[in-house]
């Protein structure tokens, strides 16, 4: 989700709430474009993280430090001359715009008390954060921005700091009559709560309705590109609260719904000028796709978790989306070789299947050479074909002959083609076997890369493929050593449940932890984990058999169906063929159970 104006809004009521008359006790630049302030405020001390960076701009409180180069560049040096046991006055946004001002008090050189402004623009590639004094004139900024470079706005020493306004677009708090939010905002429009957007709502209704109707696009987009700091979600949001079509024209709606639309509006609006927040993550299954500071009833179908603190929202959704980017670039080598080592035995494969094809006719032959020695000596010499009884079907078949061959040599010539396609046949359905194994191996370590969170996990993967020969191993070096182990659930009636990463830890799990009685469970046809439940010698109950073979469904090749069959046998039950692949196992009796793969409920233990 982009960084809106509505999550600037509950970071600058978080950061008011915790910071506001605290004081600067160090300042950082671990990057070239970040900032990291720690301050001390009733005890206790807070770090907060500022980052313009052009790809994921962010401002939150975190509790994690960063090395910082040993010589400070020269932005930070005149932060901590000016700002060094500043004592911060209050944290403010104009309007609901991506930015936040943090206004500061300190002794100057003369020890005259003075004022100064630290702004930090949270816009994408036009990110910044900006050090201004108390006329707001700029003094420094950790990104200079030339008239070469822009056109709107130069942000240099000496320069007057504003607002660039690119687009018509309204500040969306006017609605109910307030500029800015900060701590006096709030308060006084809690104290006369509504009574602006009371006063003024015929106006406001038809200033809203009037800028819509003129805009001939969906109404999501109408909305935020009508009004600042709303991202396409938000907008999706109070689309889907007033019961519209997010896709529909804004254009096209009637009175009615332009009241329900603007109800809503105004409805979310309060609610942040309220500082009412509700900071949350939406997660489909284990992966964050969205986080927001107020609920998106438009994801009931998700599963929310709620948080206490949009930092602890920021910090653990951008981690964890972090995480999996970084685990995606690692095991892009790994995902080439495997995708080329799958395509080229597909094509062996398909190609082997051809072959096959063409040895049906070995049967035909067979017949044709029998049929021959049977009533060929009735053929005259130079005929090209004979008619024939066939005696597996009690039908006359037409043979064709060779005119230069006599009957019996036509035999033998049916003959050799029918014992060459025979050992063809049987050469290929061997090949084909292991080729068909193969691609079983390797969809089975692509589904082993689906779900690694973790290097470690790569490691064993890795280490698979080189055993395998799909990767030499460098310098003829010791095996890597293994520290990557596999998911461990508990189920909701207090069973240990353990779920395999990679075809190595389906097998140590299955034929090493697991005992007779432990239940066995297993996509049915497709990749995916071993799923073992430790029985302790109790019986299962239902939940717990539903719950095991949803993480069997989770964690296969077929997560994104609506139900994904699944295998389910006690492991007494379950073999391993001699010589198979890793994670090959065959049984022969097993129930079976069609379940979805949701498995949010579920508590994974570290």
């Amino acid at each position: 989700m982009a960084f809106d104006g509505i999550t600037i809004a509950n970071i600058t009521q978080e950061l008011n709430h915790v910071l506001t008359g605290g004081r600067i006790y160090k300042i950082a630049q671990p990057e070239a474009d970040e900032l990291l302030l720690t301050i001390k405020n009733n005890g206790s001390q807070y770090r907060l993280l500022l980052s313009a960076d052009a790809s994921l701009p962010l401002i939150y409180l975190t509790d994690k430090n960063k090395q910082s180069p040993l010589t400070a560049p020269g932005f930070c040096m005149l932060l901590r001359k000016h700002l060094q046991n500043a004592r911060i006055l209050d944290i403010t946004q104009p309007g609901l715009e991506r930015i936040v001002r943090i206004r500061m008090e300190h002794l100057n050189e003369m020890g005259d008390l003075c004022n100064k402004t630290l702004v930090i623009e949270i816009m994408g590639k036009h990110s910044n954060i900006i050090f201004c004094n108390e006329n707001d004139m700029i003094i420094d900024s950790i990104k200079h921005i030339s008239g070469m470079v822009s056109s709107v706005r130069e942000v240099l020493p000496g320069k007057e700091y504003f607002i660039p306004q690119t687009q018509e677009k309204q500040n969306p708090l006017s609605l109910i009559g307030i500029e800015s939010l900060g701590p006096n905002s709030i308060t006084s429009v809690i104290g006369d709560t509504l009574s602006a957007p009371d006063r003024d709502a015929p106006q406001a209704r038809d200033a809203f309705h009037h800028k819509l109707s003129g805009m001939p696009m969906p109404i999501h987009k109408a909305l935020y590109c009508a009004y600042t700091g709303l991202s396409p979600v938000i907008s999706q949001e109070i689309c889907f609260r007033a019961e519209l079509d997010g896709d529909m024209p804004a254009n096209a709606l009637d009175a009615l719904s332009y009241d329900k639309l603007f109800k809503q509006f105004v409805s979310l609006m309060q609610q942040i000028a309220d500082g009412h927040f509700a900071p949350n993550i939406i997660y489909e299954q284990k992966t964050p796709i969205e986080f927001a500071a107020v609920p998106l009833t438009l994801y009931a179908d998700k599963h929310a978790v709620p948080f206490s603190s949009i930092s602890d929202v920021l910090g653990r959704y951008y981690e964890e989306k972090s995480t999996l980017t970084r685990i995606r670039q690692k095991s892009a080598d790994l995902r080439k070789i495997v995708q080329t080592a799958l395509e080229r035995n597909i094509k062996k494969y398909d190609l082997q299947a051809k072959q096959i094809k063409d040895t049906e006719k070995k049967e035909k032959y067979r017949i044709y050479g029998e049929l021959l020695n049977t009533y060929g000596y009735g053929i005259e010499p130079g005929a090209k074909s004979m008619d024939a009884l066939n005696y597996y079907t009690n039908e006359t078949i037409t043979i064709p002959l060779d005119d230069t061959l006599t009957a019996s040599e036509n035999a033998k010539k049916y003959f050799d083609k029918y014992g060459k396609l025979k050992r063809t046949y049987e050469a290929l359905s061997e090949l084909t076997m292991e080729v068909k194994q193969e691609i079983a191996h390797l969809e089975s370590i692509s589904a082993s890369l689906d779900i690694a969170l973790q290097e470690d996990d790569l490691v064993q993967i890795k280490e698979e493929l080189i055993e395998s020969g799909y990767i030499r191993r460098k310098g003829g070096g010791k095996k890597a050593k293994i520290t990557s182990k596999p998911f461990h659930y508990i189920s909701s009636d207090g069973f240990h449940i353990y779920v395999g990463k990679n075809n190595y830890q389906n097998d140590e799990l299955t034929f090493k932890t697991a005992t007779g009685n432990d239940w066995w469970f297993h996509a049915k046809g497709i990749p995916g984990s071993h799923v073992i439940v430790k029985t302790e010698g109790k019986e299962l109950p239902d939940r717990t058999f539903e719950e095991a073979a949803k993480l069997a469904a989770y964690y296969s090749k077929g997560r994104e169906q609506e139900k994904v069959e699944i295998d389910y046998l006690q492991k007494k039950n379950v073999k391993k063929p001699n010589g198979a692949k890793p994670g090959f196992v065959v049984y022969y009796t097993n129930y079976s159970m069609a379940i979805g793969s949701d498995i949010s409920e579920l508590e994974q233990l570290p």
